[in-house]
């Protein structure tokens, strides 16, 4: 197991790589599942707050197996079976989502991790031992991390239940920096346009899990209601945000911008809230319909509050992390960052909010489209 080329010819994910980012979906849902119950019943600090410990653990793995991957995937069978036992990983570990959400009980959760972070300590075994110099060193610092960390996580199920967030953030920190004191010395052989896709390929997920849950809920809520009406303009906005986070996201050739880990690591930290908010978005549809149909115990403002703040939020951070390093002009620039508030802003539209705010997605859009044709991005 060496390291691959970073200039490698034609590098793009591979079958067992989209099989195990669909392994993902199950967990993502149920993050989202979770987050509309709390949202609907009025418990946003506590929903959101959840929220983002579960689906930290998602990105995580997910995160750490894809960047090793684009180093070291040589696709022999051991490769093949301890990437197996990490998709085990993941559906226990989405098992326990409800458990630590709701309870704060991490049991099944750290269990599912255990079992991912085993199989990817061992891969990192597998790259020391069949790399020299830095490279070996690199590895084992990394699998030496890994462990030190799951150890952290396996003493977290013996907390206080009242310490336990808190030392959650702990591990958080902990874990971010592992790749951070890894390569420091030496940068693992990831392939700029390979991360690319993989990012990109797991934005269409997250985005496609948005879709169906939004689906789902229009789907229920007619069933049980006949409010078509009511709803129409809900679904319709909601696939309008989503169509237009899918446009925003892939407007710019980002792989060129990621020639280094000055600037990939924090490109690649920031797709926490890029991820976590597109799921969002789709748990917020299901927040708004519900509302729409007097099934949840919230605000109509705050019901539109769900789909309109993790969509401004996805536009930011997305201009933060893309557009930004591509637009020329200060109104090419001004484009998401306008877009975000004006979603923002849309919140207080009443019943037309979430529609309101599909249309606002979709002339960003067009506007950034014009202002390109007029003053081209830099491409490569």
């Amino acid at each position: 197991m060496t390291a691959r080329s970073r200039d490698e010819e034609h590098r793009a994910a591979t079958n067992l790589e989209l099989l195990f980012d669909l392994c993902f979906v199950v967990a993502v849902a149920q993050a989202g599942t979770r987050l509309v119950h709390a949202l609907a019943e009025g418990h946003t600090g506590a929903g959101i707050a959840g929220y983002l410990f579960v689906f930290f653990g998602i990105w995580w793995a997910w995160m750490n197996f894809s960047w090793f991957a684009s180093a070291y995937d040589c696709d022999d069978v051991p490769y093949r079976l301890l990437t197996l036992v990490q998709m085990a990983g993941v559906q226990v570990y989405a098992a326990g989502v409800p458990r630590a959400f709701d309870d704060n009980n991490w049991m099944v959760a750290v269990i599912g991790y255990i079992a991912m972070r085993l199989a990817l300590t061992s891969q990192w075994l597998r790259a020391a031992h069949s790399e020299t110099g830095e490279a070996k060193r690199t590895a084992r610092l990394y699998a030496t991390g890994l462990t030190i960390c799951q150890l952290g996580w396996v003493g977290l199920l013996f907390a206080p239940g009242d310490m336990k967030k808190w030392l959650f953030l702990v591990l958080v920190v902990a874990e971010l920096a592992v790749p951070v004191v890894a390569e420091r010395r030496h940068r693992t052989a990831w392939h700029p346009h390979h991360i690319a896709e993989r990012y990109g390929l797991f934005t269409i997920i997250v985005l496609g899990e948005t879709i169906s849950a939004g689906t789902v809920a229009v789907q229920s809520a007619v069933d049980e209601h006949k409010a078509l009406g009511e709803l129409l303009p809900i679904a319709g906005g909601g696939l309008l945000i989503v169509f237009a986070a899918w446009w925003i996201y892939f407007a710019v050739p980002i792989h060129s911008h990621l020639r280094t880990n000055r600037d990939a690591l924090p490109w690649g930290y920031g797709h926490f809230f890029v991820f976590g908010s597109a799921a969002a978005i789709g748990a917020g549809i299901e927040v708004a319909v519900e509302e729409a149909v007097g099934k949840a115990h919230i605000s109509t403002a705050a019901a539109s509050a769900a789909v309109t703040v993790p969509a401004a939020i996805f536009m930011i951070t997305v201009w933060l992390l893309h557009s930004r390093h591509y637009k020329v002009t200060l109104a090419q620039q001004l484009v998401l960052p306008v877009a975000a508030l004006l979603v923002l802003l849309c919140t207080f539209a009443g019943a037309a909010a979430v529609l309101l705010a599909g249309v606002v997605s979709a002339l960003a859009v067009a506007v950034g489209l014009l202002l390109n044709e007029r003053d081209p991005v830099r491409a490569e």
